[in-house]
């Protein structure tokens, strides 16, 4: 083992190593009157001597000393009897044990040592200020790191809303669901698309399947819109085409409360819709087929609930005025006919690249047979291609009227103000993208004319238009 030097000795000189046989004496040291004493059994090297000329050789075999403390030249041996050296200054004599020594508070790392069988039955002794050694017996139970102060829980989305009716109903509605005359525009705009699906149902039923298994096909197509109010297949519907899922039990916490006010406020029983949950960064919520209400997780979250009740309150309107089934059936039964015209549309692309392998001429002749087959088209069918075109617009604008529809159902339960609030916040967030992209040096692409015509929402200053009547009378 080694000690640290006394601070009171002189400076001391090289080390020379053991003797390989106990009992035999060192070289004599350059200049000194006589031999050191021997060290029997010693692993430690010899000690220095003032004045003393450079170390002899080591001995074959002889063990290597041990390792001195930062800053020192070499430690000193331990005699055989010897008093134990002082220890650094303000620090206690430390004990001798076998196997190594202690650990001294503040200073460097000590050597490693081979492990000491314990001093003391089943544990290892501890050191006044030094690290605690694990026990053998009984087993090592880890100290505990105390636990640090977690961080505060962000604090919830403010409660505001005015629950005048705590839930409970103040009158019913006449009719829980309806189809007010967005709806019915709505379904009439796809009347073209629907009598196209069936042409491509039929074509294909009954070629593949003949005339009496392709009636049964195209029967069962057509019942199959009653799907729409078929909770089931709805909640399917939400879960894996639109990403919805249950809400959580801290969610439905929240969320129900401010929608049995809003429920209540419209006379609707609340049990009637289904709510569901988006995960989503983004303020929104929808209106699926005849029964589901989703709201985003950032809807839930982070704004008021007065806000999110006024969300809530313009999906219901458009739960209560139809818009939601029916632009769901309306979609369904106008499938098969956008399935058919993709494929077309596919298939022309596809001729157009092969022909423009070949040449120039090839590729102007499938341009000249697809413009003969529209106009064809627009000639003997004018009746329904015309609609097929202009369709696209006219669910944008219908679509625009449902939203607005929506605006003033809520805006009757008395969430004008919320709602104007929301609608704020979304100008808000469109005028921060525009900063950023000026701030960059971009400037973001306004929709053309056309591109305006296709929209199904109309813009945020338009809507809050609409609102200002709501808002003059404070309600």
């Amino acid at each position: 083992m080694s000690y640290p030097p006394d601070p009171a000795a002189p400076e001391p000189g090289p080390v020379y190593p053991d003797p390989p046989y106990p009992g035999t004496p060192a070289p004599p040291y350059p200049g000194a009157a006589s031999p050191p004493p021997p060290y029997p059994e010693a692993t430690a090297p010899s000690p220095p001597y003032p004045g003393a000329a450079a170390p002899s050789p080591p001995y074959p075999g002889a063990a290597a000393p041990s390792p001195p403390y930062p800053g020192a030249a070499a430690p000193p041996p331990p005699y055989p009897g010897a008093a134990v050296p002082p220890a650094y200054p303000e620090t206690p004599a430390p004990p001798s044990y076998p196997g190594g020594a202690p650990q001294y508070p503040g200073a460097g790392a000590a050597p490693s040592y081979p492990a000491a069988p314990p001093a003391y039955p089943g544990a290892t002794p501890t050191y006044p200020g030094g690290p605690q050694p694990i026990a053998t017996t009984p087993p090592y139970i880890p100290q505990q790191t105390p636990p640090t102060s977690a961080a505060p829980p962000e604090a919830p989305a403010p409660d505001d809303l005015d629950y005048r009716h705590a839930g409970s109903r103040i009158h019913v509605a006449a009719h829980q669901r309806g189809a007010d005359a967005t709806a019915i525009g709505q379904l009439a705009v796809q009347v073209p698309g629907f009598l196209v699906s069936l042409a491509v149902v039929a074509a294909f039923a009954v070629g593949i399947l003949g005339t009496a298994m392709g009636w049964l096909v195209i029967l069962a197509w057509l019942a199959s819109g009653a799907l729409v109010f078929h909770r089931p297949t709805e909640l399917a519907f939400a879960r894996h085409v639109m990403k919805l899922r249950a809400p959580l039990a801290e969610e439905r916490a929240r969320l129900e409360p401010i929608w049995r006010e809003v429920t209540a406020r419209a006379g609707i029983e609340a049990h009637t819709y289904e709510l569901m949950v988006e995960n989503s960064t983004d303020l929104n919520a929808v209106a699926a087929a005849g029964h589901v209400v989703g709201v985003t997780t950032y809807a839930l979250n982070e704004i008021p609930s007065s806000n999110l009740a006024a969300v809530l309150a313009h999906e219901l309107g458009h739960h209560t005025g139809g818009h939601a089934w029916t632009g769901l059936l309306g979609y369904w039964y106008s499938l098969p006919g956008r399935i058919a015209w993709a494929f077309m549309r596919g298939i022309a692309r596809i001729a157009i690249r092969v022909a423009s392998v070949f040449s120039l001429a090839a590729t102007g002749m499938v341009y000249l047979f697809i413009g003969m087959f529209v106009i064809g088209g627009f000639v003997a069918a004018w009746y329904i291609t015309v609609p097929l075109v202009v369709a696209p617009y006219l669910l944008a604008y219908v679509g625009r009227q449902g939203e607005l529809r929506a605006d003033r159902q809520a805006a009757d339960l008395g969430f004008a103000p919320q709602l104007a609030q929301v609608l704020y916040h979304f100008q808000a967030q469109e005028d921060a993208v525009k900063a950023q992209a000026a701030a960059q040096g971009k400037q973001l692409k306004e929709p053309g004319g056309l591109a305006r015509l296709l929209t199904t929402h109309p813009d945020n200053y338009t809507r809050l238009q609409a609102l200002e009547p709501y808002l003059q009378l404070g309600r």
